[in-house]
């Protein structure tokens, strides 16, 4: 534009004739349009502004897109991104998303378990993407997905998702009541959906690991070995001191979370390879928990030691403990962890690992808790990290795995319930049917609206022993066990199939949820589970069933939604599709059965009260 003005001076001081159109784009400069305006056909409509342009979905507001180009500043010895570095990336990320919703500084409180799928190579980029999956009074969690990209092939692949929890702080460092977040679409009213199962299950983290050694020492006791093959864990230790210098620090002077992430994993890889004399590969993280902050300045000592070795993998354990210019103040602990390494050989299989003679006392403790924590990682990998059609039906319940089936069993219906294609199939009076095609299963939804309290069917809907009141399936239903106040396991037999010549009979796992926050349902959800007491019989064709359940919505004080699941199973079709097409009424009729049960007892509560 600057240089057509000066050319165009010069042509009107030579007397040279201009267009009008040039000289008021000239005139008015980046304020016009780049050609002349274009007269419209007889006919033609003006366009509104942007017609033409393709709708784009709305982005969720909290969504944060990260993308770093892997230079060799960034990788270890072998040309592969540092797992360190990439913690600051997706803390960094997370931390900015969690601020984008709290509209205020934020700190990282917990990063939940990571599992690393594939290394990433120097000239790659790596894609963060973080957003804001629930957020509760005063924390909130976020979910990161990472991937890498490589540039020339243009294949990407996934490396792993995490989920972070953030706290919002005020001034003085006062916590921050968070405003409800909305979900949008599909996906996000999963996740919104499961964050709060995901937060009930790191609450009892603790508790699940001293549960298991109290009940299950055998299965934790120390291996019988060939002590001259051992390596004294002690040889393993490392300990590492770092100064909390201004570009340690974030935008509020705390220690960025990222880089105490990247200092733990660090020292937990010297120690890995302490053991092995070879350059480990991290493969797991167990949750981080920042149980206090630092500042610039501070000191930091990093700890780390072999806990245990097993066949190809083996945990370290690393902890981090700030104190200020003072030694004679006590050391504060900041965090800690436990890390899985392994080591590959040239055709990247894991080699086997040398065995590891822990010390007596702590080291035993931490040998022992070792063990337990791998068993309870392959149950949470085996049991919740899988994908629904890749889980055997009924999964062998034990004490150990309780909190992981209950998670699976309650988030697996809140996963159906958030699908968005559900169709409506069949109303009858008060009682829809709704039905939901997928690849693999059909699964039908039957709703209602009854005048009860939701608590009240809540309590009444949860206990399976009087469903056969309303449901002329089921002819008994025996209490096995009570796990908690949260979860049963039933032994419940059904009649007979039309196809079959004897009964069905089911191992049920029960798990009850109350409302987390105003707007979600009472949740009673149903699986099926083994258990030793309780093997197939032959008097019964064992049945099982994989996601079915109660939600039950509050539409006011005294009038509830009641919607019933099922994730039909193949010898369950063909009775469900029966009722889907109008030739049975079966399952409308049991509904409204259920409706009758609901309003006898409602009302019989009420007598009683009176009384």
């Amino acid at each position: 534009t600057f240089l057509l003005s000066r050319c165009l001076l010069k042509m009107v001081k030579g007397n040279i004739i201009v267009p009008e159109d040039i000289l008021s784009f000239c005139c008015n400069g980046l304020q016009g349009s780049t050609s002349p305006p274009r007269a419209r056909e007889p006919g033609e409509r003006e366009e509104a502004p942007g017609a033409m342009a393709s709708p784009s979905p709305a982005r969720n507001p909290t969504e944060v897109q990260m993308s770093q180009l892997v230079l060799p500043c960034h990788t270890n010895h072998r040309g592969e991104l540092s797992t360190g570095q990439l913690l600051k990336w997706i803390d960094t990320a997370a931390c900015l998303s969690a601020e984008r919703h709290a509209g205020c500084p934020c700190v990282t409180a917990s990063m939940d378990d990571i599992y690393f799928e594939h290394t990433i190579s120097v000239g790659q980029v790596v894609n963060i993407k973080a957003k804001v999956n629930r957020a509760f009074n005063s924390s909130m969690e976020v979910g990161i997905q990472v991937s890498y990209e490589d540039l020339c092939s243009g294949k990407h692949c996934s490396i792993c998702k995490a989920y972070a929890t953030f706290v919002a702080q005020g001034p003085l460092g006062s916590k921050v009541r968070l405003k409800p977040l909305t979900p949008q679409t599909e996906e996000e009213k999963i996740e919104y959906s499961i964050a709060a199962e995901r937060r009930r299950m790191r609450l009892v983290h603790k508790d699940t690991l001293k549960d298991l050694l109290t009940r299950s020492p055998r299965e934790t006791e120390l291996e019988t070995r060939d002590g001259s093959g051992a390596v004294p864990a002690e040889k393993t230790r490392v300990e590492s001191v770092e100064l909390v210098l201004p570009p340690h620090a974030n935008h509020q002077g705390n220690t960025f979370g990222g880089q105490i992430m990247a200092w733990m994993e660090n020292v937990a890889t010297i120690a890995a390879s302490r053991l092995c004399h070879a350059h480990p590969t991290l493969r797991a993280i167990e949750m981080f928990h920042f149980r206090g902050p630092s500042q610039v300045g501070d000191r930091l000592v990093l700890k780390a030691i072999v806990n245990n070795a097993f066949k190809n993998s083996m945990e370290v354990g690393v902890s981090a403990e700030a104190y200020g210019q003072e030694m004679s103040v006590s050391r504060r602990h900041i965090n800690s962890a436990f890390m899985t390494f392994v080591v590959l050989d040239q055709e990247g299989q894991p080699r086997t690992l040398p065995m590891v003679a822990p010390e007596p006392g702590d080291g035993e403790r931490r040998y022992r808790e070792a063990s337990a924590r791998k068993k309870i990682r392959l149950d949470r990998k085996y049991v919740i990290s899988c994908k629904q059609t890749e889980v055997p039906l009924s999964v062998p319940w034990d004490q150990s795995n309780k909190v992981y089936l209950s998670y699976n069993n309650v988030s697996a219906l809140k996963m159906l319930v958030a699908k968005a294609n559900w169709a409506l199939a069949r109303e009858k009076e008060k009682v829809r049917m709704y039905t939901l095609e997928e690849d693999k299963f059909l699964s039908f939804r039957i709703e209602i609206s009854v005048c009860i309290p939701a608590g009240r069917a809540f309590s009444l809907l949860s206990n399976l022993r009087r469903r056969h009141e309303w449901d002329s399936h089921y002819v008994s239903a025996e209490l096995v066990q009570k796990v908690d106040d949260d979860d049963m396991i039933y032994h419940v037999v059904s009649q007979k199939l039309r196809h079959e010549n004897k009964p069905q009979d089911f191992v049920i796992l029960a798990s009850q949820r109350e409302p987390c926050s105003k707007g979600d349902p009472y949740v009673v959800a149903f699986r099926s589970v083994t258990l030793p007491t309780h093997p197939a019989r032959a008097e019964f064709t064992r049945g099982e069933t994989l996601c079915s359940g109660f939600c039950i919505w509050p539409e006011s004080e005294e009038m509830s939604k009641v919607a019933y699941y099922n994730q039909a199973m193949p010898g369950y079709l063909n009775y469900v599709t029966t009722n889907v097409a109008g030739l049975s009424s079966d399952i409308c009729s049991t509904f409204e059965a259920c409706e009758k049960f609901l309003l006898k007892n409602k009302e019989d509560l009420i007598s009683r009260l009176q009384d």
